[in-house]
């Protein structure tokens, strides 16, 4: 597998079987597509994964379905029949890396846990992503990104002071336990050079979330308080939080003595370097409210296109907050060609939010949209040794699916 520049793929020649829904295990595969992995996603043939079910739709197409499964292959195949069975067993014994986040439990009943893979294939690095983990009193409860984001802690730091529970605009749980996955995975890819094993890899939205909470955490091992929501404002250190100005809303980011001075002397604030509160940058947190009061007596009387341009010209960190049409034609973003758009069957280009991985020589592949379902069926099982005598059979006994949605 190639770039459009010709340069190889990090993860070229290997194999990654998908099966999962929604979001964890297909946005994890995503990153090992976008790094180069033949991804298959293995989908029931009646109507697939349910995010195809999800709006907007383009000509029919799921537009979120097409974008966070770029890159990857469709396969439509019935794993509750034997027939089906017999499909993933083979697919298994030529996988370098399976990804599920299926209800723990799920993958055993179709007779695919863990153990059973593995001597279908002993090198077969397993990752299985889930709400609350493999094991564990939570363990078989449904688990979404929500109720991961109530359970970590996340939704009671996340708002503003007696506000209501507020969850993080994305699902944070989710994506985040995904790259802790595809990372895993990355890992085990490396470990199993060594050793020729695979291993199982349990990763959870509970702990993807509970793991984010470094500064929480660093407080109440060391003194016990229990964290709050605080808006915008950074838990240990000021001004670093969103502040009024004249026609909206900055973020200002002055933490350090010489951040601090240059914001104070750009905005007209020189009084504050000799308030005793405002010492250090801890003391500044502590008295953050009649700070932030101080600050925006200044800032409200500046555009916030004017207050970015003084701060910016003395090195103070700051920035606009922007809305989501602002970010898709971000005029920085567009140079650094970070938006790019792939290739559908039906839909033509459709536009793609690129990989943050930024590799030199082994850059992010930009290959093809979300797939149609089952797409790639009759192929895959070509390569995997099936006649088209054997293939036409399991298509027209719907053991498979073979073309469209």
């Amino acid at each position: 597998m190639t770039t459009p520049t010709g340069a190889t793929t990090s993860l070229d020649g290997v194999r990654v079987l998908e099966i999962g829904a929604f979001m964890a295990a297909p946005f994890a595969a995503m990153q090992l597509a976008d790094l180069g992995a033949d991804v298959i996603k293995v989908e029931n043939p009646d109507g697939g994964d349910p995010v195809r079910q999800t709006g907007p739709f383009l000509d029919g197409h799921s537009s979120p379905f097409a974008r966070l499964n770029r890159n990857k292959r469709s396969i439509a195949v019935d794993l509750k029949s034997e027939d089906g069975k017999a499909v993933l067993r083979r697919l298994i014994t030529n996988t370098d890396i399976l990804v599920e986040n299926l209800r723990p439990g799920a993958l055993s009943a179709l007779g695919f846990d863990y153990p059973t893979a593995r001597e279908l294939n002993p090198g077969l690095i397993y990752l299985s992503a889930s709400g609350w983990g493999q094991s564990g009193p939570l363990a078989a409860q449904p688990g979404l990104d929500i109720m991961a984001q109530a359970r970590s802690g996340l939704m009671s730091i996340t708002g503003t002071p007696d506000g209501t529970p507020t969850k993080v605009g994305v699902p944070v749980c989710d994506l985040v336990c995904a790259l802790y996955g595809a990372m895993a995975a990355i890992a085990a890819l490396r470990a199993r050079e060594h050793t020729g094993a695979g291993q199982h890899i349990d990763v959870s939205l509970l702990e993807a979330g509970v793991s984010l909470a470094v500064w929480e955490a660093g407080t109440y091992f060391a003194t016990g308080e229990v964290s709050a929501p605080l808006g915008s404002a950074h838990q240990t250190s000021a001004p670093y939080q969103a502040v009024r100005s004249k026609d909206g809303w900055v973020t200002v980011g002055a933490t350090t003595p010489k951040t601090w001075e240059a914001f104070c002397h750009a905005l007209d604030l020189p009084r504050l370097l000799d308030e005793p509160r405002y010492q250090s940058s801890y003391e500044r947190q502590r008295n953050r409210e009649t700070l932030i009061t101080a600050i925006e007596e200044a800032t409200r009387q500046r555009s916030t296109e004017a207050i970015v341009e003084e701060l910016v010209a003395v090195g103070v960190p700051c920035a606009p907050i922007a809305t989501m049409d602002e970010v898709f034609g971000n005029d920085h973003l567009a140079e650094r060609g970070f938006y790019w758009d792939a290739p559908h069957p039906e839909l033509g280009s459709v536009r793609q939010v690129g990989s943050p991985m930024r590799l030199s020589s082994t850059p992010p592949r930009r290959g093809a949209a979300g797939p149609v379902l089952g797409a790639d069926t009759a192929r895959v099982l070509t390569e995997s040794g099936y006649s088209a005598d054997e293939i036409a059979r399991l298509d027209q006994e719907g053991v498979i699916a073979t073309s469209g949605e």
